[in-house]
């Protein structure tokens, strides 16, 4: 009982990232917050597609994700993670993170997909898979729906092939709006032989 109370008293004292009492958890936010964030745990429709979301994509979790994308505020990284590991997830053989453009990348630092999807291949034990470049985006002012998807479907390259080819993959992306980005990245990963392809993003904005 002593040691415990020893232990509990030399632990750091964390804030919640959120409301700011120092009552938080290794995932950065106390468990008030953790349960007022705009939960979902559902399977949406897009594209043809059930994807799996974690959230609403609406504050304060729009916010932080915001923060996290653009500004690298990674200290939201464990909440985040937490947040993915409540999902149940189909036996898969690969976690495929939503590539990004080269451009992005250099301005970001990161693929904020990929740091998710890192978590989630530990948890499921398979590896991380980058079969797939994504191109510069094109001006997309001016087109019409189908002129639109075809612009994204363009972006999508597959890299010099590969002997390792998986049937069974997990999309990993962060926010999910259209669906279209998932649904060019299925068309390149089905060209490669993928038969079962699930999705999995952290947020949506409400319908």
């Amino acid at each position: 009982m002593l040691m415990s109370k020893l232990s509990r008293l030399l632990q750091p004292v964390l804030s919640c990232s959120l409301c700011q009492s120092e009552r938080a958890t290794q995932t950065s936010v106390c468990q008030d917050c953790w349960q007022q964030l705009p939960w979902l745990k559902q399977y949406i429709h897009r594209q043809e597609m059930q994807i799996q979301v974690a959230a609403y994509y609406q504050y304060p979790l729009d916010r932080m994700i915001q923060q996290f994308k653009y500004e690298q505020q990674l200290h939201y990284l464990p909440l985040f993670n937490h947040m993915l590991s409540q999902l149940k997830f189909p036996k898969v053989q690969a976690i495929v993170p939503m590539p990004i453009s080269q451009q992005r990348l250099i301005e970001r630092g990161y693929n904020q997909a990929l740091l998710l999807a890192e978590h989630l291949a530990k948890q499921l034990n398979v590896p991380i898979w980058q079969p797939i470049l994504r191109q510069d985006q094109q001006h997309q002012k001016g087109l019409n729906r189908l002129e639109r998807l075809s612009n994204i479907e363009q972006q999508f390259v597959i890299q010099a092939p590969s002997k390792v080819r998986y049937r069974r993959v997990l999309i990993v992306d962060d926010v999910i709006t259209t669906g279209s980005s998932i649904q060019a990245l299925q068309t390149k990963l089905q060209q490669l032989g993928c038969q079962q392809i699930h999705a999995v993003c952290l947020a949506s904005p409400k319908d």
